[in-house]
């Protein structure tokens, strides 16, 4: 990154051409809601504005503008406003593959896969829709119903888009955990919601490596007694050895009998998919959301906020046990093609994703944000080896993108290019805090609130603040909340999560600002901010300064007071190579907090650390590393089949045992 300028906060550092603009599909909706609905509006904000204080107008004006089909009634809109219990088309029934299979079509592909272990390939809608159909008959000669759960155990592959859009096709519920996570923590989220058929690979590859998971599945099929059926979708090692799985069906056999695609219309509320909460510190939330919900929001997110359009190509760098796979397979809703990728993004090197997206013409590019810090710190400069022509935008999610990283896209990657940092979760399979393609790029800024979603700062009080630090709330309903939460008896988890600080008002977890302009800044999780001596702050506002340093990789800052305890505010950092924690650089990265955060948040100690401890989503591990050092039990804290990097908690033990002596 040598020669780049640091981005200051707020700075404008891109802005859509007016060409731009009007062919979003944003404004194309506004000039349809001005010539269908008699409604005009100024400018994005104002549009945002009508969303939340209409919610039921708004939300019908998406089922007409992008043509839900569905059966019943469509009154009322929303039978109950209450949160949590809002019930969203009561009367209404349709079917989530119904809505991807409407854009199938000769002229491009549906998927284009890319494997570590294998030949790039297209999937043509029809291949799509024949291998569909053909799974959903056998499932249906399997006894698979509508409301049985149907887990995977499977990578990034076609096959897995295809089981899961067979499973709803049928309505049955699907639930997915990627194949590098471990049996423990596998069995805590299927255990919970009793699958009766299993899909499972017996390998994958990653980072040039063959990993075998046939006796794992084994493993938990002993765990799993409700899973009557495993189909295997084979795996690099499957040519060595058959599986010994109980009750296996090859992937080939239950593909091969072509069959019409029928589609079963389900109550609008009927679960779609059981997604996670990360599990570090206890049993995961078992999250429900239904056909309805999921079909309303991910046309509106994908298509007016992300401005995805038919023929696009999408890439969504994430494994298929976090919740933006299931946001990426959303855009086959919206005609876009779809790029799986499986396997290291760095892998056989670090420019190998780039030179992917150049060779085939992926228009919108998101990842985790650790991943283009780490492109960042390792120099890497896309432009100088890919032409990127179709890229038109980049997300980054997961974790606030640091100012530097904003800087870097500019000046590494693409001058004209849409950088969109996004916030939501796993909670509602999309965004709080989003992008629009009208509006312009600010550094460290998250561009816009998401249409029809009521999204305030909150102080102490439960007051709405502007330009203030507060927390990140919900005050009117979402169709892609959770229905429920699985095997959750009166809602008591689902109460406990999201409402217990403010009756009736969904409170996130997160710390964030709302610019007077509707633009945002997340400062990290609330539940993990630091108060020293009665200065809140968030952590990423610290991660944001300490890893401008060149010298500094990844970093982590706990405060351990506690029940009387004075202040003790360890900062472990990992350093780039060639670099050592000296006194030197222990008084730099002090003298970065003073001056560009606070001088009360200055560490008492700095750690050099190998890896920070992440959880297989890729967060920051901040509240278990504290309670760790705070005394907890390593196995009460965090789940080793939970993280990414279960090794880096050895580090964390050791210093907790010389605290707590």
């Amino acid at each position: 990154m040598e020669g780049a300028r640091l981005a200051g906060e707020g700075e404008l550092l891109w802005e859509p051409s007016r060409e731009q603009k009007e062919s979003s599909r944003l404004a194309h909706y506004m000039r349809w809601l001005a010539d269908e609905r008699g409604l005009k509006f100024g400018d994005y904000q104002a549009l945002w504005q009508w969303s939340v204080d209409a919610l039921e107008p708004f939300w019908d004006s998406v089922w007409d503008y992008f043509g839900v089909q569905a059966g019943g009634s469509r009154q009322p809109v929303l039978a109950s406003h209450a949160m949590p219990g809002a019930q969203w088309y009561p009367n209404a029934r349709l079917n989530y593959a119904e809505h991807t299979f409407r854009n199938a079509t000769a002229d491009r592909p549906a998927l284009v896969a890319r494997s570590e272990d294998a030949p790039t390939r297209e999937v043509s809608w029809a291949e799509l829709q024949r291998d569909t159909a053909a799974l959903a008959a056998t499932l249906r000669s399997l006894g698979i119903v509508a409301g049985d759960r149907v887990a995977s155990y499977l990578p990034n592959r076609p096959e897995t888009v295809v089981a899961f859009l067979a499973c709803a096709s049928i309505g049955a519920v699907w639930s997915s955990c990627a194949p590098d996570m471990g049996a423990t923590v596998v069995l805590d989220r299927f255990r919970q919601i009793e699958p009766k058929l299993l899909f499972a690979t017996d390998s994958y590859g990653y980072n040039g490596r063959k990993h075998d998971r046939e006796a794992l599945v084994g493993e938990l099929l002993a765990g799993l007694p409700s899973v009557q059926t495993v189909v295997h979708v084979p795996g690099p090692n499957a040519a060595t050895r058959p599986v010994t799985w109980r009750n296996a069906v090859p992937w080939a056999d239950a593909v091969k009998d072509e069959a019409p695609l029928q589609f079963e219309r389900v109550p609008f509320a009927h679960p779609l998919w059981i997604v996670y909460s990360s599990g570090t510190t206890g049993l995961p939330k078992a999250m429900v959301h239904s056909h309805g919900g999921i079909v309303l929001t991910h046309l509106k997110t994908m298509c007016l906020q992300h401005d995805l359009r038919p023929g696009d190509r999408l890439l969504f760098l994430g494994g298929t046990g976090w919740i933006v796979w299931n946001l990426q397979i959303g855009a086959l809703l919206t005609g876009a093609t779809v790029m799986l990728y499986d396997g290291n993004p760095a892998w056989p090197d670090k420019e190998a994703l780039w030179r992917f997206m150049d060779e085939r013409r992926v228009t919108l590019f998101g990842c985790g944000a650790a991943y283009l810090i780490n492109c960042m710190k390792d120099d890497l400069r896309p432009r100088d080896f890919a032409r990127l022509d179709a890229l038109r935008a980049i997300n980054a999610t997961g974790s606030p993108l640091p100012l530097d990283a904003y800087r870097w896209v500019y000046d590494a990657v693409k001058s004209d290019l849409w950088l969109a940092s996004i916030s939501g979760g796993t909670d509602i399979a999309s965004g709080f805090v989003a992008c629009a393609p009208t509006l312009p790029v600010h550094a460290g800024e998250i561009q816009c609130r998401e249409l029809g979603v009521a999204a305030y700062a909150f102080n102490e009080s439960g007051q709405p603040v502007v330009d203030e630090v507060g927390e990140l709330v919900i005050t009117k309903p979402m169709p892609s909340m959770p229905v429920y939460f699985w095997n959750d008896p009166g809602g008591k988890r689902y109460l406990e999560s999201y409402f217990e600080t403010f009756a009736g008002v969904w409170r996130h977890g997160d710390w964030i600002r709302f610019t007077p302009r509707g633009s945002s800044v997340i400062y990290g999780r609330s539940d993990s901010t630091i108060n020293r001596h009665g200065i809140r702050m968030g952590t990423a506002e610290i991660y944001r300064v300490v890893e401008e340093l060149p010298e500094i990789r990844d970093s982590l800052v706990v405060d351990l007071e506690f029940l009387g305890r004075d202040s003790f505010m360890p900062l472990f950092v990992v350093l780039k190579p060639g670099f050592a924690l000296d006194d030197a650089l222990k008084a730099k990265i002090a003298q970065q907090i003073r001056s560009k955060a606070s001088a009360r948040h200055v560490p008492n100690e700095v750690y050099e650390v190998q890896e920070i401890p992440r959880t297989l989503t890729g967060k920051k591990m901040e509240v278990p590393v504290r309670k760790l050092l705070l005394g907890a039990d390593q196995h009460k804290v965090a789940s080793p089949d939970a993280m990414a990097n279960p090794a880096s908690l050895e580090f964390f033990v050791a210093l907790a045992s010389k605290l707590n002596p």
